[in-house]
């Protein structure tokens, strides 16, 4: 089977034949049809610098396809199944908070920018009817992260104003077409006016160029403040995000492509009473939530690109470019 190997910091992926997994006790072999990118992918390859395997990890934490053998404890009626697979890893018992055993599939476990997957018979789901093999593997980890953010954390509400920085990587969107689904009013930020006109076109009701210096005024005078707000890019624009939360609003992050936040009023934190919640994946329970929330709206993911295995560095780097709107999949077989 080929798959495509993480051998080190700051070195392309490299693709390899390797021995066909063999799935054991209750693990499923999933023949993978498509995956999808996650800016977790560009993190380990630019960040991580150790490797428990000598041969290197399998990243990808998104994937679809067929299940084509079961291990002795799993069920053989699995066979012939269509799965999407759900990348949040031994969770634990404490649904407001992962455990320490909690891990992502991709790694350190061999993920799914491969033409074979061994996983647990727990974390394979029949795939939504609705959906092609291409949109399921858009769906898990970046799903599972906006459904988290939006309903347990921040829970929403119907026809309450909404914010969301950063449009155009998978989550965002997925916090755009969940919220919009839901009657929430909803506003977007990006650093390209393309993107924002796509995003109106997917329903939002306005958006604000972050490049502008005086975005945040703007939006304040346009909308008078947000119940919620989703962010995933940290950094110094933070403390704006306190300004134009509302009275009893609510924040919430899961990421720092901005880096770290540098500075927010405590002042206006405590005097409006604001929550600001962080959040990573998600539970068992909310992926099969989030799995019936597209289903019972008929909801597809806006994917950008279609790139072959055999080009998933090419996909990587265009991914990085930031110039994508909607999620990169990877066609595998």
């Amino acid at each position: 089977m080929r798959a495509a190997f993480f051998k080190g910091a700051n070195h392309p992926l490299v693709i390899q034949d390797v021995k066909k997994f063999k799935p054991v006790k209750d693990q499923v072999l999933v023949r993978l049809h498509n995956a999808a990118l996650n800016h977790r992918d560009l993190w380990i390859l630019n960040e991580q610098t150790e490797i428990n395997s000598p041969d290197g990890i399998i990243l990808g934490s998104d994937g679809s396809g067929v299940v084509e053998d079961v291990g002795e404890d799993a069920d053989t009626l699995l066979i012939g199944s269509e799965v999407v697979i759900n990348p949040s890893l031994e969770w634990g018992n404490n649904p407001t908070v992962q455990g320490n055993t909690f891990k992502i599939l991709g790694f350190p476990d061999n993920g799914t920018f491969s033409e074979y997957l061994a996983i647990s018979k727990k974390y394979v789901f029949d795939k939504p009817e609705h959906l092609t093999f291409s949109e399921a593997a858009a769906v898990p980890l970046s799903g599972l992260t906006a459904y988290r953010a939006l309903f347990s954390k921040a829970r929403l509400r119907a026809n309450e104003k909404v914010l969301i920085t950063g449009i155009g990587g998978g989550a965002a969107l997925w916090l755009l077409q969940f919220a919009v689904a839901y009657k929430a009013r909803v506003y977007i930020t990006s650093g390209s006016d393309e993107k924002i006109e796509k995003a109106k076109q997917l329903g939002a009701v306005g958006g604000f160029n972050y490049r502008d210096a005086e975005w945040a005024q703007k939006a304040q005078k346009e909308c008078g403040g947000f119940d919620i707000i989703i962010d995933s890019a940290g950094g110094d624009h933070f403390g704006k995000l306190i300004e134009l939360a509302l009275p009893g609003g609510r924040i919430v992050n899961f990421g720092r492509t901005s880096g770290n936040i540098t500075e927010i009023s405590t002042r206006l934190l405590y005097w409006k009473q604001l929550s600001i919640h962080g959040t990573t994946m998600g539970t068992r329970d909310e992926f099969l939530s989030m799995l019936d929330f597209l289903e019972s709206r008929s909801i597809k993911p806006i994917i950008d690109k279609v790139f072959p295995l055999t080009h998933v560095n090419e996909a990587l780097q265009h991914m990085e470019s930031g110039n994508q709107f909607g999620k990169v999949v990877i066609q595998i077989s």
